[in-house]
């Protein structure tokens, strides 16, 4: 009895997926390719960005992403915007969703801001720490999938892609940082699961899934 109750509890609710990586990881080739997945097996599937997301979150991005503002954006300016964008999103769509059963997968989250505005940035994780809280507190999501890929490899895919944002403009010392506070994170984070980005699509998206076998009920 007790363990259909946790079936039926588990089925019900949805599941939170994030993807996160440095420049170049591939996060939105997997996401893409575990979107069809899902949805060919008849699940309800929310894809979402970040920044972005909602309408307010998509002015954000541009500022965040391609520099819209006369001024250069400080580090904890960034990092406000960040999570100004990540709050919008959670209440108005990613909670919704989850309620209703959905699988919510998101191109970046809470653990960007870390790598980047921390790691990258320099920005005490502490203060990060403390504006999350303030703003989401305990919100996380069920699993985060980090595609990690060394700095060169990520930054020579970003190369052949063309245009560069505002981040990937940055130097390769910035890289390094964010690539370090990822894997820190992803050392004391149970939920966080490291993926080996230098694999063919294929290879990631099969490491993914049993990943995501593994997290639910």
């Amino acid at each position: 009895m007790t363990e259909t109750l946790k079936a039926a509890k588990c089925q019900k609710r949805g599941l939170f997926i994030t993807f996160e990586g440095g420049e170049g990881a591939g996060k939105s080739t997997l996401l893409a390719a575990l979107q069809q997945e899902f949805s060919a097996k008849g699940q309800t599937v929310l894809a979402l960005r970040e920044p972005g997301g909602t309408a307010l979150g998509e002015e954000l991005r541009v500022i965040l992403k391609h520099q819209a503002t006369a001024e250069p954006l400080c580090a904890q300016a960034e990092l406000l915007l960040m999570y100004a964008s990540r709050v919008q999103l959670i209440e108005t769509k990613i909670k919704p969703a989850l309620a209703q059963g959905q699988i919510v997968l998101c191109d970046r989250h809470d653990l960007s801001s870390f790598a980047y505005q921390g790691g990258g940035r320099g920005l005490p994780f502490a203060a990060i720490q403390a504006v999350r809280t303030a703003v989401i507190g305990d919100f996380r999501p069920d699993l985060t999938l980090l595609i990690d890929v060394p700095v060169e490899v990520g930054m020579q895919r970003v190369a052949a892609r063309g245009v560069r944002d505002r981040f990937e403009l940055e130097q390769r010392d910035f890289f390094v940082r964010v690539r370090s506070a990822y894997l820190q994170a992803a050392a004391q984070l149970p939920y966080v699961k490291v993926l080996d980005g230098t694999q063919c699509p294929e290879q990631v998206k099969q490491a993914a899934l049993a990943a995501i076998a593994a997290c639910r009920c």
